[in-house]
């Protein structure tokens, strides 16, 4: 049988740039076993499958695979699917700011869709859970060789590496400069010694020193246990790290924001938009929000 599918490139407002995402906006009937299967021919860090919701209070139910696994949750497959459903109709916008839930395997994920002349022009994200930090991480000396740097080019002190999840874990590295960040790589060997076995074996690398005006932090995401050499926006990360940065910044209550530029050594730049809300000094909630832009329409035959 033949499936409609859309691709979209996410975190970005130009074609070419941001995280490609592939879209089945109805897979009724695409076997389950299948599912793997297309998302390795996309070959891109995700592929969705829409579905007809499991409760009548949210708008659909989501399925996300890498070329090697599926994901409880995801950022830029949930934006970017709600932006590609807004965009060819599939999701009816309700003037300049839609809301939608769709259901993930880590719970309900409410999206904002924001529209501009009936079109939409950004989707945010609250992701399922407030993040959560993770066990004490491998030791310097550990992620330091996975990443192919001495110890010396990572930050320290109070910017020492810790995990945090928002229903997809990260370990977040704070290296010196972005000159590290340009150097860094992964060692295969090393990371599948060393840090495949930890709570969060994916390394979200970044340093202060990003180039864009206004933001705040550049990154690259490493995850090699779900197929991707390299992943150019990642906003389950975006929406962790909310938990690792309102730890150093001081705020007891209140919003906080910030703006991560990823994927730029990739030749794929992203910009994700991300704030915080904080109560004692706890992030409650983290939001994660970009522009999209449709790239590609087709069809593909899914045997059954």
């Amino acid at each position: 049988m033949r499936y409609r599918y859309y691709t979209a490139d996410v975190f970005t407002d130009r074609i070419f740039g941001g995280n490609p995402l592939a879209v089945f906006p109805d897979a009724r009937g695409v076997p389950e076993a299948r599912m793997q299967q297309v998302a390795r021919e996309f070959n891109i860090s995700e592929t969705v499958f829409v579905l007809p919701p499991e409760s009548g209070a949210h708008t659909r139910r989501l399925r996300i695979f890498t070329p090697a696994a599926e994901l409880p949750f995801a950022g830029h497959p949930t934006v970017g699917c709600a932006y590609v459903l807004a965009a060819i109709g599939d999701v009816q916008l309700a003037g300049e700011e839609t809301r939608i839930v769709f259901e993930e395997g880590a719970g309900p994920v409410p999206v904002s869709i924001r529209a501009a002349a009936g079109r939409p022009v950004f989707t945010q994200l609250t992701a399922p859970r407030p993040p959560e930090a993770g066990p004490p991480p491998p030791a310097l000396a550990d992620i330091a060789a996975a990443l192919s740097l001495p110890v010396a080019d990572l930050a320290g002190g109070d910017w020492a590496p810790q995990a945090f999840s928002c229903g997809n874990p990260f370990l977040f590295v704070p290296l010196r400069d972005r000159g590290v960040l340009a150097r860094a790589r992964i060692d295969h060997a090393k990371w599948a010694e060393r840090i495949a076995p930890y709570w969060a074996s994916s390394l979200f690398i970044f340093s202060r020193d990003p180039e864009r005006p206004g933001a705040d932090v550049r990154a690259r995401m490493y995850p090699p246990a779900l197929g991707i050499a390299e992943d150019s926006a990642t906003g389950s990360a975006a929406a962790a790290i909310t938990g690792y940065l309102a730890a150093r910044a001081g705020t007891r209550d209140g919003m906080l924001r910030w703006v991560i530029e990823q994927g730029v050594e990739m030749g794929r730049p992203s910009v994700l938009e991300v704030e915080a809300d904080v109560r004692a000094g706890k992030v409650v909630a983290a939001r994660v929000g970009g522009a999209s832009v449709l790239v590609t329409e087709g069809t593909m035959e899914i045997p059954a």
